[in-house]
């Protein structure tokens, strides 16, 4: 069997971009809800899809707020995506899914903790992060732990990690936290661009074994003594960037994989978000409801 997990902070972002408003008769904006729901419908017609769960950044800070005022905040977004988390998250739930709705970790943190424990049950054949997101790659295992870009149809397993970024799954935390994560708020450090970070980690795999002394790589590359001094007065910041980039894998989640196998949207659940959606093609699309 498989298990995809969906980053549903993703896909609700991604809904309200990439589709067209809609507003209810009450005057609240659903349409990237009435998206998701759609979208989540479409994975669920797919056979090989037996084991979900949807995990969402419930609000958007997290412990990692508190280590880093530079980290991410729900500053900036739209009142009228931000107003629609806690339908999508119902919508999910309505459809039948195991939802994570996270507070003290993100979204990301939730995945990567199941995709650890569901890859390591012998009933598992892959687990399918379902997200673009580039802080999933560190969870990438050859092809037993994969990330799927639902929207371009691309699968990244271990191999497609070295390709992408020219480092393994292993370096992309010290990879992300030299190069930085403008979507995080991670600054990185100065001067390391993403071919520089690639040739140095490809080498040394971790950012505390670069040494402070250009002379002494082992590695050639354009701008390297710049590099080094801007890496031997910021190490302490890498480092902190590096702890902020590195998923979690110990979010306390109560299910097992039993409780991940799609059995059917739920009824009452369902009519009580369609009041909201008011999208009648939606109960077309169920092809199961819960018993």
């Amino acid at each position: 069997m498989q298990v995809h997990l969906v980053d549903g902070t993703y896909e609700l972002f991604r809904a309200y971009y990439g589709a067209p408003g809609r507003k209810n008769s009450k005057g609240i904006e659903v349409g990237a809800s009435r998206a998701l729901a759609r979208s989540l419908l479409s994975l669920l017609d797919d056979s090989e899809v037996t084991h979900v769960a949807v995990a969402f950044d419930h609000v958007v800070e997290s412990f990692r707020n508190d280590m880093f005022d530079g980290y991410k905040t729900g500053e900036g977004i739209e009142p009228e995506l931000m107003a629609q988390f806690p339908l999508a998250e119902a919508v999910a739930g309505a459809l039948g899914l195991v939802v994570w709705p996270m507070i003290e970790f993100e979204a990301d943190d939730a995945i990567a903790t199941a995709a650890k424990r569901f890859a390591r049950s012998k009933r598992v054949e892959r687990v399918v992060m379902c997200s673009p997101d580039k802080d999933l790659a560190q969870m990438v295992d050859a092809e037993s732990v994969v990330a799927w870009d639902r929207m371009r149809d691309k699968v990244l397993d271990e191999a497609g990690v070295h390709e992408k970024f020219g480092v393994g799954p292993r370096s992309i935390a010290d990879y992300l936290a030299l190069v930085g994560d403008s979507a995080d708020g991670i600054p990185g450090i100065p001067r390391w661009g993403a071919k520089s970070t690639a040739l140095v980690l490809a080498h040394y795999e971790t950012l505390d074994a670069i040494p402070d002394d250009e002379q002494e790589w082992a590695v050639k590359v354009r701008g390297a003594k710049t590099l080094a001094a801007n890496l031997a007065a910021g190490r302490e910041d890498a480092r902190l960037y590096r702890k902020l980039a590195t998923l979690r894998t110990d979010v306390p989640l109560s299910e097992t994989l039993d409780d991940l196998r799609w059995r059917g949207a739920a009824r009452f659940a369902f009519d009580q978000v369609q009041q909201s959606l008011e999208d009648k093609r939606l109960e077309a699309r169920i092809s199961a409801w819960r018993k």
